[in-house]
């Protein structure tokens, strides 16, 4: 007899756990939980796509800070020697400084 019962316990337990899986997935399966799969997918896809622009913007900024600040030293990025054009990076922001100031007067 208490074995009886001991095993109709088990089955009581595992149809609620299957009926709530089954419940669960069924869910899923409505409009509504479609609609929520598919806006929580987005919502992903544009979290992602915000994160790479981010970088690549924090990227180029950083690009450009080290190409300005090779330009203005005349210090060539590439392997190629140039004695000629060092400091001319200087010089043209001087010359470009004072074009700026002598238009807002």
């Amino acid at each position: 007899m208490i074995r009886r019962l001991l095993w109709l316990g088990v089955g009581i337990g595992i149809g609620v756990v299957v009926v709530r899986v089954i419940t669960k997935q069924a869910r899923k399966l409505t409009p509504a939980g479609l609609a929520g799969t598919a806006q929580e997918s987005i919502g992903h896809a544009a979290g992602s796509m915000r994160s790479f622009v981010d970088d690549v913007r924090d990227f180029t900024a950083e690009r450009e800070d080290e190409l300005h600040a090779a330009f203005e030293d005349g210090v060539s990025l590439e392997p190629v020697d140039l004695p000629w054009a060092h400091g001319v990076g200087g010089k043209f922001y001087q010359f470009k400084q004072q074009q700026e100031g002598e238009q807002q007067r």
